[in-house]
């Protein structure tokens, strides 16, 4: 593990550390609003990086560059072998400072200038434990491959906190997390789940019945949107956390969409069938994206009734 720090770092008791890990992503279109902040907002935070794996020596030089610029306190720490998703995540919050814990994805970018300010208002006002501020694909590309998943996340996903406080726990994801970082230190993402998906929402699950997890309107725009072809490998790697989640909090999952689907396809015994069918729709450019969309999620839940069997 390489730890590089620019000059603010030693001298800051930050109020707020923003965390964001990497894997191949370049994070330069993240950091570039975060840290144009007015000076009394910049000393009360820190900005650091995760790079978990790359071994990309070029975008290292770069981002130690960048960061070395910065008016805020900032650090790289670079992993030369993949620690994967919960544990980079928990790595970085023992690495942090702060009061509060913000968890960003790499390829997220703030929807409005006042993005830090907001969270640390709200520190200030309202000190809660857990918060999702939501995210957007207002900023996200609009190349015809990611129609599908800009359609996919716009309805299920692209949600206003009055939506999202009606089942607090299952709209909570590492893409723009606040924590309170005693709450972390005691409760961590479980490191067992592997590959993509689902470690965030279990997570949610498990601390909810002790923090309180607000929902608000603070968005980011998720800018890495994926074309079919990576949903489905996602979603065939999500098949397993999935189960895992659906064990540890039955009466929770029960309430999902995908898990009431995918146990009627598993009573069915439809799964093969209905992967068949629906990988051949979602994979179809001609139909119309919202069409490609519902297959997608049959595809998904079809995977999941798979999962369930084990």
């Amino acid at each position: 593990m390489i730890h590089h720090a620019n000059t603010s770092w030693p001298d800051v008791r930050p109020k707020l550390s923003i965390l964001i890990p990497f894997l191949r992503d370049d994070p330069t279109p993240l950091l570039e609003p975060l840290s144009q902040q007015r000076p009394d907002k910049a000393s009360q935070l820190e900005l650091i990086l995760l790079d978990d794996g790359t071994n990309d020596p070029i975008l290292s030089a770069r981002l130690v560059s960048l960061i070395q610029s910065i008016p805020i306190a900032g650090s790289l720490i670079t992993l030369t072998e993949n620690s994967g998703r919960a544990s980079g995540r928990n790595l970085l919050a023992r690495k942090a400072r702060g009061e509060y814990l913000l968890f960003l994805d790499a390829d997220m970018r703030p929807d409005g200038e006042s993005f830090v300010a907001d969270w640390l208002a709200l520190i200030d006002n309202a000190a809660p434990e857990i918060a999702f501020g939501g995210f957007s694909v207002d900023l996200a590309p609009r190349d015809p491959a990611y129609e599908v998943h800009r359609a996919m996340a716009a309805k299920s996903d692209c949600l206003p906190a009055v939506r999202r406080s009606q089942q607090p726990e299952k709209y909570v994801f590492t893409s723009n997390l606040l924590v309170r970082s005693d709450i972390f230190t005691t409760a961590h993402f479980d490191e067992r789940f592997t590959g993509w998906g689902w470690e965030d929402v279990e997570w949610a699950m498990r601390v909810s019945s002790d923090h309180a997890i607000q929902h608000h309107d603070i968005p980011a725009t998720h800018l890495g949107l994926d074309t079919v072809p990576q949903l489905m490998a996602k979603y065939r790697q999500s098949a397993s956390n999935f189960a895992k989640v659906a064990a540890r909090h039955p009466t929770l999952v029960a309430t999902y969409p995908s898990y009431k689907i995918a146990r009627i396809i598993r009573a069915a015994s439809l799964e093969k069938p209905i992967q068949a069918v629906s990988h051949r729709t979602a994979a179809c450019e001609r139909l119309p994206a919202g069409l490609r969309a519902l297959a997608l999620r049959f595809y998904r839940a079809s995977l999941y009734a798979e999962a369930l069997r084990v």
